[in-house]
């Protein structure tokens, strides 16, 4: 008996048999992954090593030749920097009044909050291209309020769409949208702070700003860290807003106004698809840097 135990322990354990379920019920969102997101990334960087020749047609192959001519190119560091300075702008402002918002909504000393909610959330509703239009009817200097408004004052004061306020035009509109948004992100990581946490404050005597202060900002640390990634991607692909503002002032935006609007107009205006590919991946690598490097402080304070 001890003999047949002692052989039975000397065998190696059996590998359990390997399952491959699992990946029939994954395999569809594979697919369609490889399809949507790895099958067009791969054929722009495919697009990105090739340049089409001028002269004898066709396309050659040039390597790293067309990334070492967008970092060397005047139009897209001009554009970069422009929507650089757009977010470190407008991302704040934006998620300054989201949080304000959330804050508000989540307080007991505000009536109708469910109303106060819904008209924050609703500009989110509206495409962005209805409410570039909207804005862009308000910001006229022919037509709309500023057009108004400069003829009951007999002078041309408010210009919106002058080359010194255009930017800040565009930033004006898309806090317009994406307040209510933010704000909905913020309100959501409010409302699954333990109610203990509001008991135990109110007994030690903690008023409304030390609650806020103490539990709410530490409590929506990770919400922010998540709104401002969500901020940067976004900014990074400011297109629709200048894109249809073009045609209202094209002298002031141009066709570079912003990186995604460059790359656009090189491949449908320049037909210059290969370049224009490689400004869309040299853009995309940059927005996933910064995107990152927001992702691993935010994950820092929250340890």
């Amino acid at each position: 008996m001890t003999s047949i135990t002692a052989m039975a322990a000397s065998r190696p354990a059996r590998r359990p048999r390997r399952q491959w379920r699992g990946w029939l019920f994954v395999a569809p969102f594979m697919i369609v992954f490889a399809l949507t997101f790895l099958a067009p990334i791969g054929y722009a960087l495919g697009l990105s090593l090739f340049r089409d020749q001028a002269f004898f047609g066709g396309t050659t192959f040039v390597g790293l030749d067309n990334y070492a001519q967008v970092l060397g190119d005047a139009k897209f560091w001009e554009s970069f920097l422009r929507v650089l300075l757009f977010l470190a702008v407008q991302v704040p402002v934006m998620l300054l009044l989201a949080l304000v918002a959330a804050l508000a909504i989540d307080s007991a000393r505000l009536h109708a909050a469910g109303f106060f909610r819904i008209v924050v959330f609703l500009p989110y509703a509206v495409p962005a291209v209805v409410a570039t239009l909207m804005w862009g009817f308000i910001y006229g200097d022919r037509f709309g309020l500023a057009a108004d408004l400069n003829h009951l004052l007999g002078r041309d004061v408010v210009a919106p769409l002058s080359s010194g306020w255009m930017l800040a035009s565009i930033g004006n509109i898309v806090t317009w949208e994406f307040v209510g948004y933010n704000m909905l992100i913020f309100y959501s990581a409010l409302k699954v702070i333990p109610n203990e946490l509001f008991e135990a404050a109110a007994i030690d005597g903690a008023g409304p700003l030390r609650t806020i202060v103490s539990i709410k900002l530490p409590a929506l640390r990770g919400a922010i860290v998540i709104a401002t990634i969500f901020s940067i991607i976004g900014s990074f692909q400011l297109f629709n807003e200048p894109n249809i503002l073009y045609t209202l002032k094209p002298n002031v935006i141009g066709t570079f106004y912003t990186p995604n609007m460059y790359a656009y107009n090189l491949s449908f205006g320049g037909q210059q698809y290969n370049y224009s590919a490689t400004v869309a991946i040299v853009m995309g690598a940059i927005t996933a840097v910064i995107a990152y490097a927001v992702q691993l402080r935010g994950a820092r304070k929250g340890m």
